[in-house]
């Protein structure tokens, strides 16, 4: 890099063209690591989602996960999911979203309550 600007102050003043710097490559992108897990514990499974979703993606559903987040603004709090009466049972599942735009985590009283707000998002 020292000889390129070198190269510039001394060719410049003469008009001579200075091969460009290519700007480096963005950085991948690594995902969503989205988790659910049952009371206390008790099991955990997670997957990493990637919006767009590509073939490597381990997601059941990713494309109805990244519209829905889409959907939200990327706001896990206002995805729209999908509303439906549960029963009042209570086996709490707790899920976190993580990554560069998430860090997010809530408790709900059942899967199914987790299923009714979040939508696609953790059907995993």
């Amino acid at each position: 890099m020292r000889v390129r600007a070198v190269l510039a102050a001394v060719l410049l003043p003469l008009g001579a063209a200075v091969p460009a710097v290519a700007a480096p490559a963005p950085a991948p992108d690594r995902g969503i690591l989205l988790t659910v897990s049952g009371s206390e514990n008790t099991w955990i499974r997670g997957l990493v989602l990637h919006c767009p979703p590509g073939p490597e993606d381990h997601h059941p559903d990713a494309a109805g996960a990244c519209a829905a987040l889409e959907e939200a603004g990327g706001d896990f709090d206002a995805l729209a999911g999908d509303p439906r009466p549960c029963t009042h049972e209570y086996d709490p599942v707790t899920v976190t979203a993580r990554g560069e735009a998430a860090d997010w985590k809530r408790t709900f009283p059942s899967a199914c309550a987790m299923d009714a707000a979040t939508g696609p998002v953790f059907r995993f």
